[in-house]
């Protein structure tokens, strides 16, 4: 017997149907020579501290560093988990093979063996590994079967981070806890939050120490289009005005026109981390919230595997490409274009040498059904930009017209679209940035020698302070170890030494919230008196500098290449463990971290359970309701929905409008009926 074990029933459920297995047992499908089981994520975990040694239950300094000898792993104690994990130990004692159906990255990887070191399975191990969920995926995938061993290094890798995580984790928390924590309140320490929550508070201060100095800047108005002195930004009003009453005294005289042909190419198709920052820019979704949405398209088989780091899409799929354009029958318009052409090629789209495990998100081709607002709304940026690549560039050209006013002078540029291209796909979007850009506007014909009267003026402006996190561009800020860079091709290089990874980030973004570290006002975050503290108390850099955390996720991705060795990384952990805990324990100042209030925690936690309550009762009245009544359920359906804006509450029912449960913490969200 085939043993088959998948990360969620859902997935189990698709790969029976495609094997022939119908036949539904507790735990799992059998049938045609294999059996199907699932997981709930992971079923393991690496055990607590006191399991390696009794002395490290109780916290205290004495007992730290904890560095146990040899790592081990432990069933979570929850009775589904425990049950599920009986029956697939069950499966695996019998099984004559075991095919590893895990999500097709290194979580999903380490979730399964460890599942299967657990079980103590014995026999030969298999791996299926797809980027979709279709049965055409399923099947190839099931032709392609590849040897676990191949994947040793990702599992590795996954390992070593789990453990790294752990070390640090374990041991910093219950360092600074003791240490500076009064003993009344966990300080949450890790490899990955605390370098985030660093770059949230390190912003902060720049803004707080921020001293805004005024500067003005010299314009004029001739035939309605206004034009920028080329002196830039003066330091001194009285400078400013002397240049004022100087081009006054005379006409505007145009001296140079000229005109720049350019081309643009389609936005580049979405890996996770852009999709978020998408999400969030446009829809105020978090990025768990992207996440759990992207993840749900993938399991209803109308996107691809979402936990992706790359833009590319190998040559392989380059021959799927017109199916799944002809699949997006809501889109027939964009397609149809399209349709009987040879699609093109772009290397800024097909590039294997930038595709390794997985490629970008795209559509599948199949036709989406029942989704929900949310999904279709983050299904829609996912099409366009998948039609898109396969449109021409857009061109346009840009006009510069230089003019003098008494040897003063004055330019302004105009940018006009001479032939869309891809923009037609985002219609919408461009106008609305259109409105946004000086860039954007059409300038009128102006001739060369011409001249007439203008209206100048000296406008007094402030240096602007940095601009508060949101999740979007904290997601970057990750991504590039807090380095600010706007440029693709530079981005892409600086992944490399990220911090944390894809799937990983919008994780670690809601822990620093459930930890009281930072909190959310609007889109903005904001680290509380508790996460500024937290920082400003530590004074390892290793535990807070991003680009130094970078460099171990670096090492992380280098153990999945196999040019870098699981147990260095690991010795380098240990090593710089130590370090830490000798250096806060020599620390002789008194320094103590403010408790956080409770009353603010419970409250919330009240109001949540309030919500929820609400939320239940709702919902056993509707189905009470009579058919009368129907329309009235209609106009509740917004009620316990997530709410759009900051994705962490809830949609309420006021008096006169709808509201979301985070109100009291700084959410906008309003609907009236």
């Amino acid at each position: 017997m085939i043993v088959c074990i998948a990360e969620k029933p859902s997935v189990a459920r698709d790969i029976a149907e495609v094997l022939g297995a119908h036949n539904r047992k507790e735990g799992y499908i059998e049938g045609n020579g294999y059996q199907v089981t699932w997981t709930f994520g992971h079923l393991c975990t690496l055990k607590e501290p006191h399991e390696y040694s009794p002395s490290w239950k109780s916290w205290s300094l004495g007992s730290l560093p904890m560095i146990p000898p040899r790592f081990g792993i432990k069933l979570i104690n929850d009775p589904g988990i425990e049950k599920q994990f009986r029956i697939i130990e069950g499966l695996m004692q019998h099984a004559d093979q075991i095919v590893n159906c895990g999500d097709a990255g290194q979580e999903g990887e380490l979730i399964q063996r460890w599942v299967m070191q657990k079980a103590g399975a014995r026999c030969p191990v298999k791996r299926l590994w797809i980027s979709s969920l279709t049965e055409e995926a399923i099947r190839e995938g099931f032709a392609k079967l590849k040897d676990q061993s191949d994947f040793q290094p990702l599992y590795e890798a996954g390992l070593s981070r789990a453990i790294g995580d752990w070390l640090l984790g374990m041991n910093a928390t219950r360092l600074y806890t003791l240490k500076y924590g009064q003993n009344k309140q966990v300080l949450s320490i890790g490899r990955v939050q605390t370098p985030t929550l660093a770059l949230i508070v390190k912003r902060q201060l720049e803004i707080d120490h921020f001293k805004p100095e005024p500067y003005w800047e010299l314009k004029t108005v001739y035939r309605d289009t206004t034009f920028n002195s080329t002196k830039g930004k003066f330091a001194s009003k009285e400078e400013g005005e002397r240049f004022l009453e100087t081009v006054r005294q005379a006409d505007f005289t145009v001296t140079d026109i000229s005109s720049k042909k350019g081309t643009e190419a389609p936005p580049r198709l979405f890996d996770l981390t852009s999709l978020q920052v998408e999400c969030n820019k446009k829809f105020g979704y978090s990025a768990d919230m992207t996440l759990q949405l992207i993840q749900s398209l993938y399991e209803k088989k109308v996107t691809t595997y979402p936990r992706v780091d790359t833009t590319f899409l190998s040559d392989d799929i380059y021959p799927k490409c017109p199916n799944i354009l002809n699949g997006l029958k809501d889109y027939a318009g964009y397609t149809q274009v399209l349709a009987g052409k040879k699609l093109l090629k772009s290397k800024k789209v097909f590039d294997n040498s930038k595709v390794t495990d997985h490629h970008a998100i795209i559509p599948t081709g199949i036709q989406p059904q029942g989704l929900t607002d949310m999904e279709k709304r983050v299904f829609d940026l996912v099409a366009r930009r998948f039609i898109a690549v396969f449109y021409l560039d857009c061109k346009f050209s840009t006009t510069t017209v230089l003019g003098e006013v008494s040897q003063v002078e004055f330019k302004a540029t105009g940018k006009q679209i001479l032939d869309p291209g891809w923009r037609i796909i985002f219609a919408k979007e461009v106008q609305e940035e259109n409105k946004e850009g000086d860039e954007e506007k059409v300038l009128p014909l102006f001739q060369q020698g011409e001249s007439g009267p203008h209206t100048p003026d000296l406008n007094e402006k402030w240096t602007q302070p940095p601009k508060l996190y949101t999740e979007a561009t904290l997601l970057r800020a990750m991504e590039t170890a807090g380095k600010l860079v706007d440029n693709d091709e530079l981005r892409d290089a600086l992944k490399e030494n990220g911090i944390g990874r894809p799937s990983t980030r919008a994780a670690i973004i809601e822990t620093l919230f459930k930890r009281h570290y930072i909190r959310k006002e609007r889109k903005n975050l904001i680290p509380t008196p508790t996460g500024m503290e937290l920082i400003q108390l530590i004074h390892e850099e290793l535990l807070k500098s991003a680009e130094l955390t970078g460099i171990w996720e670096k090492k992380l991705r280098e153990i999945e290449k196999k040019s870098y060795d699981a147990a260095t990384f690991l010795n380098e952990l240990k090593l710089m463990v130590t370090d830490i805990v000798n250096s806060v324990l020599r620390d002789n100042t008194n320094r103590r971290i403010t408790v956080v209030q409770e009353e603010e925690t419970i409250s919330k936690k009240k109001e949540e359970k309030t919500v929820a309550k609400r939320v239940r009762k709702k919902k056993a009245e509707e189905e009470k309701a009579p058919a009368d009544k129907k329309d009235e359920k209609k106009a509740d359906d917004l009620v316990g929905t997530p709410c759009p804006i900051c994705g962490k509450g809830v949609i309420l029912k006021g008096k006169t409008a709808y509201g979301c449960s985070e109100w009291k913490n700084g959410c906008t969200f309003r609907k009236p009926f």
